[in-house]
């Protein structure tokens, strides 16, 4: 009896080891050049982070038109930033993007880089993604 007491011990410590093994990474963050990964498969409670090159000085942004809805939330506004040693007017940045995986489900992220007032023209670059939540 006295031996199957370390055994019953042994199997949550060995289940538990197994579970972090396993365990996802916090965050997911895809820029426009790793497109072609998606379709991306998250977890709930991962963050997706979205980098996109953007020069919103020459009249074109990214516009959000589809967010996934069904599987993501934002976690706020695009932020632009630009590189710290370009101090030049017009340089190009980076549009920065923030979701949250908040349920199970499928649904589709779609990006278009375009000027928001001309509407019959099409956008110069799209980003869209297949998104996956387990």
């Amino acid at each position: 009896m006295k031996i199957i007491q370390p055994i019953r011990l042994a199997l949550p410590v060995c289940l538990a080891l197994l579970g972090a093994c396993t365990s996802q990474p916090a965050s997911v963050e895809i820029q426009e050049d790793q497109q072609p990964e998606c379709p991306l498969e998250l977890y709930r409670g991962q963050t997706l982070t979205i980098n996109l090159p953007s020069n919103p000085t020459t009249g074109f942004r990214w516009v959000l038109v589809k967010a996934a809805p069904g599987v993501l939330t934002s976690l706020g506004p695009e932020v632009y930033t630009t590189p710290e040693d370009a101090g030049m007017v017009g340089g190009a940045g980076r549009s920065t993007w923030r979701f949250r995986a908040y349920q199970a489900g499928q649904d589709a992220l779609l990006m278009q880089y375009q000027r928001p007032w001309e509407q019959a023209v099409a956008p110069a670059k799209t980003f869209a993604c297949e998104i996956s939540v387990d």
